[in-house]
């Protein structure tokens, strides 16, 4: 009998699952902290301890899937590599659309003369004389290209030749906007393209780590990795396009959701260690976002599942509020490395830090809080922010680390890139502190609650008197977010709320004074309709306060904590093909296939031409994805207009679906 793998590495934990290859039963599951410094090491501690507990031989597995939220995380949290922009035929106003400017970040832009018409014609020539005698000194401050011209999804060919140059110059990734959606809108592609280019390394070395571990423990399956949509695609694929992978874990825990609960109707929320991850499950079936996936603050053209992303969870940041007379507390959304738990890695120098910080009255700013180096390509930094990457070497406190208040903004720098991860106070410490997680060091997370408790307020008062009351105030601050984060995802899936913002809604005094039941001169009642699915490891901790509070019903199903490993290995592969039919004049039909433009004089001609190009395009993609026994389907959304009586073609879409099971290594 042959069985499946499934692996979901998330910012905390890698998660594993055996199941029968008819995908009914889970057969053994382990989970493993994320080794984020060699990620083989978390994925093959959770992959040997599943198959252990499913008493399953390594050569007895015949598939593999991957689910991650280090994409997701990595935008959410302004994180991922340097890249460069090359921007053909467009001028610097473009930049500001879409969110471009604020997606480089400062990274370097190339604007080239170039670029076509809306009919796929070339606008102006491709100055790739000027790309030349730019790239040598870009290539080492980089990890990759971003290339996105205009109207390349009407003709590729400036972007190719592009890509082409790049990569014969530099060696380094290059991503196309063409490659990542046939949409139009260049800045929105230019932006999808840069994101992509900037989380290529991270992908890669996740899926090569994977491959090390698999490779060494026997394991000759085929290795899936998890679109955003919920489909599956060949690990091979997923290197060049991981953008695809955004809402890759959410989009598993969809599918893990149903698979364990058999649910219709329900708000499925997963929660882990950076994000919380909640979409609508609608006659047990999640919506795809028309829009394309947002993450990060960031409208990509990435199909995805309808899911909305918070940075809130287990391990998110506790910022002290102090404006105000009373103080107050908010979490996310950036993730940072639980105290308890770099003490068990790190433990003498987090108690001798510790310690030192209780033994005076005098609150020091960086109390509690620690550097951890992460390694990774460190090219394109300046001076400052190699001098203190340099004084990194090791875990240490932040205070160590930094010489002057200048150095702060250098090593804030350091983390947005991933090459430094900061340690300090979250949600896991505050559930080590009451006692509802024991798997770290209990210990540490007092003593840094105990110092962040003593910082004062507005009022001069401290923010609790001891430990357990800021640890209580932090689980019940979680527990609001979270709440908000589920009211405003009903209220956008609510037709009757269309058009009015959610977050508003969500917030809005008159629900607050329902949930609480509220009776006055007015009586006032409000309630979740649709149950809320717990999903993630801490979700049993937090959410019976959560359904409390929103007055629904809560489903914490047996597996929750490994929904997402689950869900990786229960999916279908899939890729879509789409092309356009455009009419420049009358009895000219121009399809607008993958090798170029090709001109016919009827409707049909080309729609057939069309189609037939992207049936071959979307049945080899699908097979280079892992699929087999494909399953194709075509669909033709036809724009005409009528004049004088009779109908005028305008233009055509055709869209072509290839889906299948994925292939197996044997059984």
């Amino acid at each position: 009998m042959a069985y499946f793998l499934g692996v979901d590495t998330g910012g905390t934990y890698t998660d594993a699952v055996i199941v029968d290859d008819a995908a009914q039963n889970v057969l053994g599951k382990a989970k493993s902290l994320t080794t984020r410094a060699d990620l083989a090491l978390g994925i093959g501690r959770a992959a040997d301890a599943a198959l252990a507990a499913a008493g399953v031989r390594a050569d007895e597995i015949a598939l593999v899937s991957l689910s991650t939220t280090l994409a997701t995380n990595a935008l959410v949290e302004g994180q991922g590599g340097r890249v460069a922009l090359v921007f053909i035929g467009f001028d610097s106003g473009d930049l500001e659309r879409g969110g471009l400017t604020e997606a480089l970040k400062g990274d370097p832009v190339i604007l080239l003369d170039g670029g076509h018409s809306h009919a796929g014609t070339e606008a102006a020539a491709l100055d790739l004389a000027r790309l030349e005698a730019e790239l040598p000194a870009l290539a080492e401050q980089v990890m990759g290209f971003a290339v996105a011209a205009r109207f390349a999804t009407r003709n590729p060919a400036h972007e190719i030749a592009a890509r082409d140059l790049i990569r014969r110059l530099t060696g380094r990734p290059v991503t196309c906007s063409h490659e990542l959606s046939a949409n139009l809108n260049g800045p929105k592609r230019a932006l999808t393209a840069v994101l992509n280019a900037r989380l290529i390394g991270m992908i890669d070395r996740l899926v090569a780590a994977c491959e090390r571990h698999l490779a060494a423990a026997g394991i000759a399956a085929p290795l899936m990795v998890v679109r955003g949509d919920g489909a599956l695609i060949s690990s091979a694929m997923v290197r060049e396009r991981p953008i695809e992978t955004i809402l890759s874990g959410p989009a598993a825990s969809i599918v893990g959701a149903r698979w364990l609960t058999g649910a219709q109707d329900a708000l499925v929320s997963d929660i882990g260690g950076t994000t919380t991850d909640i979409a609508l499950l609608k006659g047990g079936l999640p919506e795809i976002d028309p829009e394309g996936a947002e993450v990060g603050g960031f409208r990509t053209m990435v199909e995805a599942v309808a899911m909305r992303t918070w940075g809130l969870g287990g391990d998110s940041e506790v910022h002290l509020q102090t404006a105000g007379l009373t103080g107050g507390l908010r979490l996310g959304p950036r993730r940072l490395m639980p105290v308890s738990l770099l003490a068990t890695e790190a433990g003498e120098i987090v108690h001798a830090a510790l310690d030192r910080a209780l033994a005076t009255e005098t609150a020091g700013e960086f109390d509690g809080r620690f550097v951890v180096p992460m390694g990774g390509q460190a090219g394109g930094l300046n001076a400052r922010e190699a001098t203190v990457l340099a004084r990194i070497t090791r875990p240490m406190p932040m205070a160590q680390a930094l010489t002057t208040r200048i150095e702060v903004a250098a090593l804030e720098r350091l983390v947005a890139r991933g090459l430094v991860m900061i340690s300090g106070v979250t949600p896991s410490d505050a559930s080590h502190v009451l006692g509802r997680l024991d798997v770290w060091d209990g210990a540490a997370a007092e003593k840094a609650l105990t110092l962040i408790a003593r910082r004062r307020t507005g009022a001069g008062d401290r923010f609790a008197p001891d430990a357990a009351t800021l640890a209580q105030a932090i689980v019940d601050q979680l527990t609001t977010q979270t709440a908000d984060c589920l009211l405003e995802a009903a209220f956008a899936e609510d037709p009757a709320f269309a058009g009015q913002s959610p977050a508003a809604l969500a917030r809005h005094p008159l629900l607050a004074a329902g949930l609480r039941g509220h009776s006055g001169v007015v009586a006032l009642s409000a309630r979740l309709a649709v149950p809320v699915i717990g999903l993630g490891a801490s979700a049993p901790a937090y959410y019976g306060a959560v359904g409390e509070k929103l007055r629904c019903e809560t489903i914490l199903p047996e597996h929750a904590g490994v929904a997402n490993a689950i869900g990786a290995v229960v999916g279908q592969v899939s890729q879509r093909a789409t092309g356009l039919v455009s009419s420049p004049g009358e009895g000219r039909f121009v399809a607008h296939l993958p090798e170029g433009l090709q001109t016919f004089t009827s409707q049909d001609a080309a729609l057939d031409a069309l189609e037939a190009a992207l049936r071959a395009d979307a049945g080899r993609r699908a097979r280079a994805a892992g699929a087999e026994d494909l399953h194709i389907t075509a669909r033709r959304d036809i724009r005409a207009a009528e004049v004088e009586g009779r109908a005028m073609f305008i233009e055509a879409t055709v869209t072509v679906t290839a889906s299948g099971r994925p292939r197996v290594a044997h059984g």
